[in-house]
């Protein structure tokens, strides 16, 4: 079983960045593909980058292609998303999840990005 925790999210202005961390528990991390997801209010979660166990494959959804960067740190049992170009779009709630046999989530931070 693995536990996430996300830390990061902030307001921050249009055009700034912003960087996420998923830090996780359990000595299996590197097994496990990570990915982000983000939901805004009144809207279904959505994809946004996922990496690959040993961080060698990562993939970006087209809306955060280009800005977005997904990183990997398994020493450290951690994935962080760093954020460039914010958007008013971007504002959700981000969440990690850990993706094996099984999906385990973490509980979100909160990105508020303002005009």
């Amino acid at each position: 079983q693995v536990q996430l925790v996300e830390s990061g999210g902030r307001l921050v202005q249009a055009g700034g960045s912003l960087r996420l961390s998923c830090a996780a528990s359990g000595r299996t991390f590197s097994r496990y593909a990570i990915g982000w997801f983000r939901q805004a209010p009144g809207k279904e979660r959505e994809f946004v980058a996922a990496i690959s166990g040993s961080g060698g494959y990562t993939y970006d959804a087209d809306s955060v292609k280009g800005r977005f960067i997904i990183s990997r740190d398994n020493a450290k049992n951690t994935v962080s998303l760093q954020m460039n170009s914010l958007k008013p779009e971007d504002m959700a709630v981000y969440y990690c999840k850990a993706q094996r046999a099984y999906g385990y989530w973490g509980q979100g931070t909160q990105v508020t990005v303002s005009l």
